[in-house]
């Protein structure tokens, strides 16, 4: 259900998971609406920024040199299919990359919160909520968040500045996390922003166990009331 959310300043950062430029420029991984992501999360970054909001940035690259994968994708000549080391494409885009003094991560793993320092030090700065952001939402997302809860965090999904290969994939994947959001909630940009400049918003938080039984009829209606 849809309650009211407020945020105490100096408690929230903002997270921008894997906004690489392969998702846009590469056939094989591109993101649906990225476009309109990207400007959503250039719209959060500017919040943030105004309002004193720590960012945190991450980006997935895979080095099949120093860490051996089994089942890992690899293309014809051994390399990762995705996130190589040696492809410029891993690269942020550029509108929404980190600027001086923000933290940037690169990870081996889909959760931004999976091991390395990122969760200590987020405690470290008094950190309770985190504004989370990017790609893709039934991966990444969805290991970052749920990294992230188990850390104690409490998590603010942006629904409109994360996605994924298709609307469908990303829609339940929404579902699916918010079904177990457990002490956070999912907004809009616009609700983002919002609560991040210090005001109250009413927006999705879970109650009970798995309110949103979905199906494939009901998942855009039940994903656009969230």
């Amino acid at each position: 259900m849809k309650t009211p959310v407020s945020i105490k300043r100096g408690t929230v950062a903002a997270v921008f998971v894997d906004l690489q430029e392969e998702h846009r420029q590469d056939k094989r991984y591109l993101v649906e609406g990225f476009g309109d992501i990207l400007a959503n999360v250039q719209r959060l970054q500017a919040a943030a920024r105004a309002n004193d909001v720590l960012l945190y940035h991450s980006a997935y690259i895979v080095d099949l040199t120093r860490e051996a994968r089994r089942f890992h994708p690899v293309d014809a000549n051994g390399r990762s299919a995705f996130s190589d080391k040696d492809d410029p494409l891993t690269a942020i885009c550029p509108e929404v990359a980190p600027v001086a003094g923000e933290m940037m991560l690169v990870k081996t793993e889909a959760s931004a919160f999976g091991a390395g320092p990122a969760a200590g030090r987020l405690k470290a700065e008094g950190i309770e909520w985190l504004v989370v952001a990017g790609v893709w939402t039934e991966a990444c997302i969805d290991a970052t968040v749920r990294d992230a809860v188990s850390s104690g965090f409490r998590v603010l999904l942006v629904k409109d500045a994360c996605g994924s290969g298709t609307t469908a994939m990303h829609q339940t994947a929404i579902l699916n996390l918010a079904n177990r959001l457990y002490g956070g909630a999912v907004t809009t940009t616009d609700g983002a922003c919002r609560l991040m400049a210090g005001e109250t918003v009413y927006a999705w938080q879970v109650v009970g166990s798995v309110p949103l039984r979905f199906t494939y009829e009901n998942a855009a209606r039940l994903y656009a009331e969230l």
